[in-house]
């Protein structure tokens, strides 16, 4: 019971503090330079977030030869530039990736 005592309060400590920014900042805090800037925010997080998961294997290396990943995120990439569908993109991509593992 202690471990999940432990996981629970830490994950309420987490919650309460990111919760409180969005919470007690008001909107009017910010001037439209620094509301402009952190609109960027997502865009330059989401790159951080897919390199990992698509060029990096299982040990941490750069893995660019027989990546079936590189591929289905071009793919989707690509249709989700011509759609702008964000499930059309999320299929697109999957089932280009299964289909390079599968088959």
């Amino acid at each position: 019971m202690n471990d999940w005592a432990l996981i629970i309060y830490c994950g309420l400590i987490t919650f309460f503090t990111r919760f409180s920014m969005i919470a007690l900042l008001k909107k009017e805090m910010f001037n439209d330079r620094v509301r402009e800037v952190l609109s960027y925010v997502p865009s330059a997080i989401f790159p951080a977030i897919i390199f990992p998961a698509v060029f990096l294997d299982e040990m941490g290396f750069l893995q660019f030869e027989n990546n079936p990943k590189i591929l289905a995120s071009i793919i989707a990439v690509i249709i989700g530039i011509l759609s702008k569908n964000i499930i059309a993109t999320i299929v697109a991509g999957l089932a280009v990736y299964w289909f390079l593992i599968f088959i």
